[in-house]
């Protein structure tokens, strides 16, 4: 039997803390060169909108970076990375069997185990990435939250409830 919880990151790319990034590269060992680059790249940064006829002023850009922008994709993996890295060791540490897949702003949570009860339980225990995220800035959309079963059982499917209201989460009705 496989369990799995997919979940979604509200605002990911305007939620990207620049003052965090520099110290990411710091610790995963960049060349201060590179760190540097990001750190003017991404500090007292402008925008401005423009629609129509009318420019707005200029406004400053303290958080984030831009979606759509080439260096987007590579600044989001490296600030992820270590949210991933924390919450998988996490888990080893609590021997809780539980994979981890992310594409940016989203991300599956998978448990595989003969009862889905003990599955639920892993993905319950996992679910408190939400607390993670929020050291890191970043915010679950709970209301996004979702939970699929998949058995190779020959009969009537019927999974047990995941409860994820105590930690901020949904009732699922499975």
């Amino acid at each position: 039997m496989t369990s799995t919880l997919t979940f979604d990151i509200t605002q990911f790319f305007p939620s990207l803390n620049h003052q965090l990034l520099p110290l990411i590269f710091d610790k995963a060992g960049f060349d201060t060169k590179i760190t540097f680059f990001f750190h003017n790249y991404l500090v007292e940064r402008k925008t401005q909108y423009f629609w129509n006829n009318f420019s707005s002023p200029l406004f400053n850009v303290d958080i984030g970076v831009g979606q759509g922008l080439a260096l987007s994709p590579i600044l989001s993996a490296l600030y992820l990375a270590p949210v991933l890295h924390i919450l998988e060791k996490q888990l080893k540490n609590l021997k809780i069997p539980v994979s981890i897949l992310s594409s940016v702003d989203n991300g599956l949570l998978v448990a595989q185990n003969k009862l889905l009860t003990v599955s639920n339980s892993f993905l319950f225990c996992s679910y408190h990435i939400t607390s993670l995220l929020k050291k890191f800035g970043l915010i679950m959309e709970h209301r996004k939250v979702e939970v699929f079963y998949f058995s190779r059982s020959h009969g009537v499917f019927e999974p047990p409830p995941l409860d994820l209201s105590p930690l901020g989460g949904f009732h699922s009705l499975a």
